[in-house]
């Protein structure tokens, strides 16, 4: 259990840095994204079919192995991915970072609600009031300001869009190896993103299409360590603990964004009373989740205690 929750806190960690990078890379975020895909598809695929996975047979990864079933729901937890990218991304570029990654922390929220509707289980009042520290803690660092509207409401479809990934990944995830299903959800979110580019730049021209200067290391520590790292260890971690704990705990996401941006962009206008507390209310939310769900499993594993 301590190593399931270390890696959990090294992918929140890991995390931390994507937020910079979408602003740091002057690409529009859908097409951001399509290279984050791109590049994460191709690495994955020479990783498993050329460099072979150690002790695993690589066969596994190509399509005569896989039903167009399995390809399909794999593809589609990736299209869920791409799209919370993409949603998150232009949430950054239309405020900033602190804004894109403080509205992400109400994973959590829509968790709460979603996760016993799609799965089937019963409402759990506590995680709901967990998350409702988490609300307080937005509210208290932004009060919603006005100039920040557009951001805020990206950031929240992008965090509902996290939510129904999460949800998804873990129940899809119970059935495929880490490493294949990574490169099937990075196949199926490029293909899906290919489709609708064309529909995004009706509404929101995309520009250059093509990374230049800087945008090629930016990028290049995005796909090797913030998606194809990150990814690999999310699918792991949510294969072990509850998908509402793997979203709380990505509340502390914002923490490691918010420090990084005040040093990268000045960012420290932030840094008020308010602010403190509300980041304080998000990792309680955290803390409590954490302590309470491994209560839990002690009990679960020690009936004795009861």
């Amino acid at each position: 259990m301590k190593k399931d929750y270390f890696l959990l806190h090294l992918s929140v960690f890991i995390a931390g840095f994507t937020g910079v990078l979408g602003r740091l890379i002057t690409l529009d975020s859908a097409i951001l994204v399509w290279w984050r895909m791109a590049a994460a598809a191709v690495i994955m695929w020479i990783y498993l079919r050329v460099l072979k996975w150690r002790g695993t047979d690589t066969r596994g990864v190509s399509l005569q192995r896989f039903k167009f079933r399995d390809i399909l729901q794999m593809g589609g937890v990736g299209m869920l991915l791409c799209l919370h990218w993409v949603f998150f991304y232009a949430s950054i570029k239309a405020s900033n970072v602190s804004i894109g990654v403080v509205c992400f922390s109400l994973v959590g929220f829509f968790t709460a609600l979603f996760e016993p509707i799609i799965n089937k289980h019963r409402f759990s009042g506590r995680e709901f009031l967990f998350s409702l520290l988490t609300i307080l803690g937005i509210y208290l660092i932004f009060h919603f300001d006005s100039r920040y509207r557009l951001g805020i409401a990206l950031g929240v479809v992008s965090s509902a869009l996290y939510a129904l990934f999460a949800i998804a990944n873990q129940r899809v995830g119970k059935y495929y190896e880490a490493k294949n299903m990574l490169l099937w959800e990075m196949v199926g979110g490029l293909i899906g993103l290919t489709c609708l580019i064309p529909l995004y730049n009706q509404f929101i021209p995309v520009g250059r299409l093509y990374p230049v200067g800087m945008d090629y290391a930016y990028l290049a520590f995005m796909v090797v360590i913030c998606t194809i790292g990150l990814c690999l260890l999310q699918i792991i971690v949510l294969q072990k603990i509850p998908a509402f704990t793997v979203n709380l705990t990505y509340n502390l996401e914002p923490v490691y964004s918010i420090i990084l941006s005040m040093f990268i962009f000045s960012e420290y206008k932030e840094l008020n009373f308010s602010f403190c507390i509300g980041i304080a209310l998000i990792i309680i939310s955290v803390v409590l989740q954490t302590w309470s769900e491994v209560r839990r499993k002690q009990n679960y594993q020690n009936p004795q205690n009861h």
